[in-house]
């Protein structure tokens, strides 16, 4: 008599990281932001030959938004973490547990703007199945724990 073979079990999913982890990550990540920063708005004021903070001042609060979401969408894209991510074993993924695509990369740093700066991310997070950002949960990505 054939055995019907069974389905390997599905892998259990990577539990979500505590949230004073990922406090002391964002607090790690301003820190590493003020020199990212710095250096871009050296750069704007060299350029454009500004003479003080209220010079274009919309043109730089825009090159600045840029500038830090090509940081965090491009080390979200190649690794699924910043250098913060890396020191807390925390790791952005998709729904699948794997890369994050681009568009999901940038629509998250979009969106994490005013959920971050209302503070309703980590409210959210509190009362979250899987204490994910409401980003995450709009968006099917996931920050998980890398610690083995």
């Amino acid at each position: 008599m054939n055995a019907i073979p069974s389905a390997a079990p599905a892998p259990a999913p990577m539990p979500a990281p505590g949230r004073w982890r990922r406090f002391a990550c964002m607090m790690y990540e301003s820190i590493l932001l003020f020199g990212v920063v710095f250096v871009a708005d050296y750069l704007f004021d060299t350029l454009t030959q500004s003479r003080n903070a209220l010079m274009l001042r919309h043109e730089r609060q825009a090159w600045l938004f840029l500038v830090i979401g090509a940081y965090f969408v491009s080390c979200w894209r190649i690794s699924g973490q910043t250098l913060p991510m890396k020191t807390w074993n925390i790791r952005l993924v998709d729904a699948g547990g794997g890369r994050v695509p681009l568009w999901k990369a940038v629509a998250r740093y979009v969106l994490a703007w005013p959920i971050t700066l209302s503070g309703l991310g980590f409210i959210w997070s509190a009362f979250d199945r899987e204490a994910q950002f409401p980003q995450d949960r709009l968006l099917g990505t996931r920050l998980v724990s890398t610690r083995d």
